[in-house]
């Protein structure tokens, strides 16, 4: 099971909503690109970057930091946040994304998601937030009813290879992941799934590991020192 330290950039700083709530958050650092060093100096293989200002205005807001991440790392990074359009997309792959995160706009429109995952394959992510088992988009602004198991085979079918999936009620919360609804992806949905939300402790890693899924995001727990990425990685591989 791989594991991606997460960064979540909002207005250039390295933060933490509480369940993506942008009026609960709590700053963890002013420079993303020591954050990005500091977990690749701790073993991490993968980084985790959200734009979280991108994901609530519908356009990227830091490809910039982007840029200046894979300079300074000799890892990739998986970015996601606000990328709802096809030159979007282009321009953070041109500022180094090794794979991009995608949901609203492969949910909406299916034409699209078809073209990308064709073209990109591997590249793309499809980013799935889930609320009560319900989809939803626009930097969870907006709540759905389209079942999350049924989105995730729908999108496979059209050539989705990844899947992120973030339980919304427990993100941010160090309340433990939804074990349930990710064992029944994992066993159903027919592409590998990374689970995002809640996890707290070296335990919920390895509860996850349980489930099958490929792979964990780790963010709050990081940043509290509530498990250390160094150990964590010693732990699950």
């Amino acid at each position: 099971m791989e594991l991606y330290p997460a960064i979540d950039l909002r207005g250039g700083r390295c933060v933490r909503l509480l369940q993506g709530r942008f009026d609960a958050e709590t700053v963890y650092s002013d420079d993303p690109v020591q954050t990005a060093l500091r977990w690749q100096s701790e073993g991490a293989r993968w980084l985790h970057v959200v734009d979280l200002d991108g994901a609530r205005v519908g356009k990227p807001q830091h490809l910039h930091i982007l840029d200046a991440m894979v300079d300074a790392v000799r890892i990739p990074i998986q970015f996601g946040g606000g990328i709802r359009a096809e030159h979007h997309l282009r321009k953070a792959f041109e500022a180094g994304a090794m794979r991009v995160v995608l949901g609203s706009v492969l949910i909406t429109d299916p034409e699209f998601a078809e073209r990308v995952f064709h073209e990109w394959g591997q590249r793309i992510v499809l980013g799935v937030d889930v609320r009560e088992d319900k989809v939803a988009i626009r930097g969870w602004q907006e709540q759905t009813e389209v079942d999350a198991l049924e989105l995730i085979q729908r999108m496979a079918k059209l050539g989705a290879r990844r899947v992120i999936v973030t339980d919304i009620s427990r993100d941010g919360t160090l309340q433990g992941p939804n074990l349930p609804l990710l064992s029944r992806l994992v066993q159903e949905a027919g592409v590998p799934i990374i689970a995002s939300g809640g996890v707290s402790s070296l335990d919920d890693l390895l509860a996850l590991k349980e489930t099958g899924v490929e792979g964990a995001i780790i963010g709050k727990a990081l940043y509290t020192g509530s498990i250390s990425l160094k150990e964590a990685l010693e732990k699950v591989r």
